[in-house]
């Protein structure tokens, strides 16, 4: 059960005060992460979003392969990273730097760039789970590896005791983090093509996979309610819309009505005559 607050001055980011709110990890987070998707957000658009809401993000993903044809890359990037943001690639990136054996160019980018995070993946290509683990290694000597775990194709089912092998060898292999594939419409992987999530296999995965270490891709608004639910309101979530993320804190923090009476005490659940849904 998450800890509250009845005094909330401390709290950074309330304008106003409200007892039996759950209490928030603060930057830089180990649990709690809001992972946002940039899909190829202009520098003044980058910059508005920043100015919003730059306390609830944690670490940006420049979509799939945006940032090959993203203008203004490198000041885009000083932007971010004035803001203390951290950036990323996404990882489809990695696979048409590694299908086009380019891998060693890809390791020069991460220097160019001077990023310090890098996303592995085999969602678009079949890689094997020893060559993935061995890229994971060698980047891990560089930079802080986020691994994604799951197939784009919605056809693909992988079950959950392939899922918790193949999380923990790339957890054992140096990834800081393993990502849940949901893509950024939240229908594949973790996901049903309804968007509905595949229940069984999140609660399996937890029987052996620490919570904070799985960082869940989940796009949609009835997804990210199901695992702030499940887990609390420091469940690492990612491919956040930049217009989702102050609705998505509302939810973490049981101030929007999907989440409403979810970490109201017992007393006030009892007073009201409300239950958590």
């Amino acid at each position: 059960m998450p800890e509250f607050f009845e005094d909330l001055k401390e709290y950074p980011n309330m304008n106003f005060t409200l007892s039996q709110v759950p209490s928030r990890s603060e930057k830089p987070r180990e649990m709690g992460i809001t992972m946002v998707m940039d899909k190829g957000l202009s520098i003044r658009e980058t910059e508005d979003m920043l100015s919003s809401a730059s306390t609830f993000i944690d670490i940006v993903k420049l979509g799939w392969a945006t940032s090959f044809v993203t203008s203004n890359l490198d000041e885009k990037l000083a932007v971010y990273k004035n803001a203390g943001i951290p950036v990323y690639f996404g990882g489809t990136l990695f696979e048409a730097f590694v299908v086009r054996n380019q891998f060693d160019d890809y390791r020069k980018l991460l220097d160019k760039y001077d990023l310090k995070y890098a996303e592995v993946s085999d969602g678009s290509i079949e890689m094997a789970q020893d060559v993935k683990c061995e890229y994971i290694r060698k980047l891990a000597q560089q930079v802080t590896v986020l691994s994604e775990v799951g197939s784009k194709d919605e056809n693909k089912i992988i079950p959950p005791y392939k899922w918790i092998q193949l999380i923990q060898s790339e957890l054992e292999a140096g990834a800081w983090k393993v990502i849940g594939e949901a893509r950024e419409s939240g229908n594949v992987g973790l996901f049903r093509a309804s968007g509905e999530v595949r229940q069984g296999l999140v609660e399996e995965i937890l029987t052996q996979i620490p919570f904070e270490k799985m960082l869940w891709e989940a796009p949609q608004k009835s997804q990210q309610v199901w695992f702030v639910k499940l887990l609390g309101a420091n469940v690492n979530l990612g491919n956040i819309a930049p217009s989702e993320l102050i609705p998505l804190e509302t939810i973490r923090l049981g101030l929007r009505g999907d989440t409403f009476t979810h970490f109201l005490n017992a007393k006030t659940k009892k007073e009201w005559k409300v239950d958590s849904k």
